[in-house]
């Protein structure tokens, strides 16, 4: 039986070391050497001081920004932890919303955020991505329709030139993959810090 339990105990051991050990850190190794600023998040800073990431969508609620799309994300609720309340791009729980297309409760939310979207001014036509949520609640890129839409109430609550507004919207759209993989999307982030840059 010891004859056969030393070269069990060699094999984890070294299978351990190999996989656990050596190969993650030679991975971690190459990551930092060719693609350091996506290893480490793709954190966007300003002054000095994190803004955020590129990868992860942010809720930008006045009129003097480009809003996401909506995000389903929740956290427990601090009076009561049986229950959750809505945090929108919480990245610690990435999450869509689980309603199918027949749902009465996803048609009803969807009915209420097109008009809030009307009511509130902010856009002249409503792009889906304007009142629907991604799968993870974390997308941090929108249409290049849902930002051109919102280019007249954001040029008024900054007074700036809208023509201005839609050419700096027109640089960040950002193409299909390789010509013909994914949408044509906007980084709301990198978009909003520019933004900020026009003042």
């Amino acid at each position: 039986m010891l004859a056969q339990l030393r070269p069990a105990i060699v094999m984890i051991a070294l299978f351990t070391a190999l996989t656990g050990l050596a190969y993650p850190l030679a991975i971690t190794g190459i990551a930092q050497l060719a693609l350091s600023d996506k290893a480490n998040g793709s954190v966007m800073e300003r002054d000095g001081k994190i803004v955020g990431s590129s990868l992860i969508g942010q809720n930008f609620t006045t009129d003097r920004y480009f809003h996401g799309r909506p995000s389903a994300t929740s956290t427990p609720d601090p009076t009561d932890s049986t229950k959750s309340v809505d945090a929108p791009y919480n990245a610690a729980n990435s999450s869509g919303s689980n309603l199918g297309p027949t749902s009465h409760k996803l048609v009803d939310r969807v009915n209420s955020a097109i008009e809030a979207e009307f009511a509130a001014g902010r856009v002249d036509i409503v792009a889906a991505d304007a009142v629907t949520t991604s799968a993870s609640g974390l997308d941090p890129h929108i249409s290049p329709q849902f930002a051109l839409a919102q280019v007249s109430a954001i040029a008024k609550a900054r007074g700036l030139n809208e023509g201005r507004l839609r050419t700096l919207v027109e640089a960040h759209v950002e193409q299909r993959f390789a010509g013909f993989i994914g949408e044509p999307r906007v980084n709301v982030l990198l978009l909003n810090l520019d933004l900020d840059g026009l003042q």
